[in-house]
């Protein structure tokens, strides 16, 4: 089967929809900030995952059922991996205590990084997969290392305030004690300071980078077609701050996300290993995109299931997040 040939035309269109779907997601909370009910959250969470599908849907008519299948399994992987990021953003904004009438603004500023750095390394990695073929063993050892690592620390929660970027923010700028009406930068007896919604938007951002290494190489282990990967990404993200409000409450009942998580990235890593092996040899067996989306729903139920489960069973059970590193006081313990 040959590449995907997808015209400007087609790019434009795609761009002004997606470019239009976030303006829309993104004006409802700026004209009128307000807390977001469940009843809003699911509304709008329904909307955006109802036109991924159409857009799917259209998408599969247009360029044939295999490119299809490959659109829908791309954002199931990322839609999943989307749900850890918001796990992620709650403790961000749970750990710097941040103003609800200020969540909007993390909220805003942490879908259109994610939007922008995925874009940046969906370019860089379809340079890398076409110009060495060997990256897909990189890519392939490098989800299965997250895998594990994810797995090992699948009862932690990330540090998110103290992260590099963030401690090297706090020792070379002053910080202000309160937000400030949220300002970014503001002045105290004559003297300019960040407010730590400063500090939030570097751990939101910081957040979403690491976020971008894995999934980028995970939906090219589904696809290596960059139009399928760009908006398998951004459909995926589109409406995130709907989701967020409505899951926000939710996410500690999943007790096993991380563990299926890794899962997944785990098997989309050993996809990528086989396909680098399948070029060096065809007696190499590859796993079928429609083998992987199968296993990935499967993986999902079960976690779900799973999780709902062990919390009827044991009311005090709660997710993590998951983390791809020992903390301090944990290494201290351990030792």
């Amino acid at each position: 089967m040959g590449s995907l040939e997808v015209g400007p035309g087609v790019w434009a269109v795609t761009i002004v929809v997606i470019v239009g779907l976030l303006a829309l997601d993104l004006a409802v909370a700026a004209i009128r900030p307000h807390a977001v009910g469940f009843r809003e959250a699911t509304a709008w969470s329904v909307f955006y995952v109802a036109v991924a599908i159409v857009f799917g849907l259209v998408f599969m008519a247009w360029a044939g059922g295999t490119y299809g299948t490959e659109y829908f399994a791309g954002y199931l992987v990322e839609k999943s991996l989307s749900v850890d990021n918001l796990f992620v953003f709650v403790i961000i904004i749970s750990t710097f205590a941040v103003p609800e009438k200020h969540q909007h603004k993390v909220l805003t500023f942490g879908i259109i990084a994610a939007l922008v750095m995925r874009a940046i390394f969906i370019a860089a990695g379809a340079a890398l997969l076409n110009l060495f073929s060997f990256m897909f063993l990189v890519f392939g050892l490098l989800l299965i290392f997250t895998a594990i690592q994810l797995f090992r620390h699948r009862d932690e929660d990330p540090q998110v305030d103290d992260n590099v970027l963030v401690r090297a923010t706090r020792r070379v700028l002053p910080v202000s004690t309160d937000y400030v009406d949220g300002r970014l930068v503001t002045r105290i007896d004559g003297r300019r300071v960040v407010t730590p919604l400063f500090i939030v938007l570097i751990a939101i951002g910081s957040t979403d980078l690491l976020f971008a290494l894995d999934s980028i190489p995970a939906v090219f282990g589904i696809t290596q077609e960059p139009y399928i990967v760009f908006v398998a990404n951004a459909f995926a993200l589109i409406g995130l701050r709907a989701l967020f409000f409505l899951v926000k409450g939710l996410l500690d009942r999943l007790v096993y996300l991380s563990t299926g998580l890794a899962l997944i990235l785990a098997l989309i890593g050993v996809k990528l290993i086989l396909h680098w092996g399948h070029t060096l040899d065809d007696r190499v067996p590859e796993v079928q995109t429609l083998v992987s989306l199968g296993l990935i729903v499967v993986i999902l139920a079960v976690t779900i299931v799973a999780s709902l489960v062990k919390v009827r069973r044991d009311p005090t059970a709660r997710a993590h997040a998951g983390s791809l590193r020992a903390h301090d006081d944990q290494r201290a313990d351990n030792g």
